[in-house]
């Protein structure tokens, strides 16, 4: 017997369509400051009620939203960070196609400075899990980790405002080029 309640199909998809409809919204340029609950279950097709059954209030709604984009953002970067990847390029591109995939949503979500200040700690953990992971040690040759980690947040957050003609691959080899001299001190 499990201890675990297994959520109803049905909740799952309300919260889908809540979701979607927060991203729906938001990309067509509504300031989040004008989300409503109204709005959000008008868009979602749902009532007030089925919104207020799963979250708190939008608030809730978004914060849930956040932590479920650092995880899925976690789990693109991890082969990264457990060797298991045979092509870190590819996983590079993996990553950077999420962001592209809801770049609208990035666009918005960092103008918000705790939004950004996580996504630079996710970028700078990573970078020392790799050290780490490689035996990197800090030396007068070595690129901070605090510089690579806003190096790559603002060619990520650049490139989902200003330069979405580029590909994922464009972007991932541009990052690659970067940091090819010297590679094993770098990243």
């Amino acid at each position: 017997m499990s201890i675990y309640k297994k959520e109803d199909p049905r909740a799952i998809r309300s919260k889908k369509m809540l979701k979607n409809a927060v991203f729906s919204l938001i990309t067509e340029n509504l300031d989040i400051s004008q989300l409503t609950v109204q709005k959000i279950a008008q868009r979602a097709e749902l009532n007030r009620a089925t919104f207020y059954l799963h979250y708190e209030d939008i608030n809730d709604l978004l914060r849930q939203i956040v932590h479920e984009i650092f995880d899925d953002l976690s789990m693109k970067i991890d082969p990264l960070l457990q060797g298991k990847s045979n092509n870190e390029q590819e996983t590079l591109v993996t990553f950077l196609n999420y962001f592209y995939e809801y770049r609208k949503i990035f666009a918005v979500l960092f103008e918000n400075k705790g939004f950004k200040n996580s996504m630079f700690n996710l970028l700078k953990n990573t970078i020392e899990k790799r050290r780490n992971a490689r035996k990197i040690q800090y030396t007068r040759e070595v690129v901070s980790v605090d510089i690579i980690a806003s190096s790559l947040l603002g060619i990520i957050m650049w490139w989902i405002k200003d330069g979405t003609q580029f590909s994922s691959e464009y972007i991932a080899n541009q990052i690659s080029l970067m940091y090819k001299k010297g590679s094993e001190h770098t990243m």
